[in-house]
């Protein structure tokens, strides 16, 4: 039997100008795993980085055909969550897991 860890809900946080401003509002935006949901993913965070969440936002990226050089170019799907701190909390990604 595997052994789960708390970091396996967590890839990597998204740093982008949107995410960036959602963080004004006590929101930040993890990249998360397929099989993820609101339950498991809130007490990991919850146990992680030792904040209080209030409430979980995910969003199912679809895959989706490019152009790159004139090729068609498959770029896989991903599903990202947006978490939504208690107000006066946050969360350092500068600082790494």
């Amino acid at each position: 039997m595997r052994k789960i860890h708390l970091y396996d809900k967590i890839i990597s946080p998204i740093v982008t100008e949107k995410s960036t401003n959602l963080s004004e509002q006590n929101k930040v935006v993890f990249k998360v795993p397929n099989k993820a949901n609101k339950k498991n993913l809130k007490k990991n965070v919850e146990k992680i980085f030792k904040v209080n969440v209030t409430k979980i936002n995910i969003i199912n990226k679809q895959p989706r055909k490019k152009l790159v050089r004139g090729r068609k170019v498959k770029v896989k799907g991903f599903k990202k969550a947006i978490i939504t701190l208690k107000k006066g909390q946050s969360i350092d990604l500068t600082t790494g897991i």
